[in-house]
């Protein structure tokens, strides 16, 4: 096995996207790569998340700021200079996410502090949470990455991100601020000097010797370019949403969904669905589509007791019916 690390001098968040995909497509099949990065003043959301339900787009963008549509699932984020975000690529047979989170939980304890993991892949530290995580699977390889917040901005976080009144209520806390800490409060810790600890943690973990690659021969490569071009276009990063009317939401276990479904009155068919989500499951918006486009506006379709998602597809239908 082979360790190869990677670390991003770059504050765009489409070059570090799109290295970042890059790497899950290129890695070999006896490499485990880690890769350091950090994105300057930038909303991070899911693959299937609306932009304009979850953060102020306008005053973000007025600010020199960034929105990100990520190739995971999951929800909203913040990043900014005060965070460092981790990836993990690896091949099926190399992928393991316990050993992934034993590397940020070791690198932490540099710092005197013990981390613990929680609830929907959450990091905790002293029962608050500094890291979300969220996974995907390539055609060869797997991706699991997250967030470490070190000295983030808060206010900025406030200002710029929407969150939903049900999920704060769901926690049964006030405010983000109440469950989310900078781990700058509770150590001597910036997003530059953790970056030796997260090498040596990672070493130690898979018991060997990282070799860096330069980042920026990678960003010189055309199909990084490419890459580059799609993650900050206007269609993969606002496309269908800039129309998209949520008509049912609901908040679950599992997440949160808005639906919103055109149907042919004439025939009480429905002809299409748009479907925003933080789901963790990435291809729950495909499924959904699939069931319904086409299915009739007046009786409920039923769910194979044996699909995977099917506990959250009759959440989701309950809403619409």
């Amino acid at each position: 096995m082979k360790l190869i690390l990677v670390v991003s001098p770059q504050g765009n968040p489409y070059w570090n996207v799109a290295v970042e995909n890059y790497l899950v497509a290129r890695t070999g099949r006896d490499e485990v790569v880690m890769y350091l990065w950090k994105n300057r003043r930038t909303v991070v959301i899911g693959q299937n998340q609306n932009p304009f339900a979850e953060c102020n787009v306008d005053m973000l963008r007025a600010d020199g700021g960034y929105v990100m549509r990520r190739t995971t699932g999951g929800g909203a984020v913040y990043h900014d200079d005060g965070n460092i975000n981790f990836s993990f690529v690896a091949p099926y047979d190399l992928y393991d996410q316990q050993r992934q989170f034993a590397v940020i939980c070791e690198a932490l304890r540099g710092f005197g502090l013990d981390a613990e993991l929680s609830g929907r892949n959450d990091l905790l530290c002293n029962g608050r949470k500094f890291s979300g995580n969220a996974f995907s699977k390539g055609e060869h390889n797997r991706l699991h990455h997250g967030t470490i917040l070190i000295k983030g901005n808060i206010d900025d976080l406030l200002r710029y991100l929407k969150v939903r009144p049900a999920k704060l209520h769901k926690h049964g806390v006030a405010s983000v601020q109440s469950r989310v800490v900078n781990l700058s409060e509770l150590a001597d810790i910036t997003s530059d000097n953790i970056v030796p600890h997260l090498v040596s943690a990672f070493e130690k973990i898979y018991d060997g010797k990282a070799e860096e690659l330069p980042f920026d021969e990678i960003i010189g490569l055309p199909e990084v370019r490419e890459l580059y071009n799609k993650f900050s276009s206007e269609e993969w990063l606002y496309g269908k949403w800039r129309t998209f009317t949520a008509t049912r939401s609901g908040q679950f276990d599992w997440g949160s969904v808005d639906v919103s479904i055109t149907v042919d009155e004439s025939r009480s068919v429905i002809t299409d669905v748009v479907v925003a989500t933080d789901a963790l499951e990435v291809n729950i918006s495909d499924v959904l589509c699939n069931l319904l486009v086409g299915a009739s506006s007046l009786q409920r379709p039923s769910v194979p007791p044996d699909n995977p998602c099917a506990g959250m597809l009759n959440d989701i239908l309950s809403l619409v019916y």
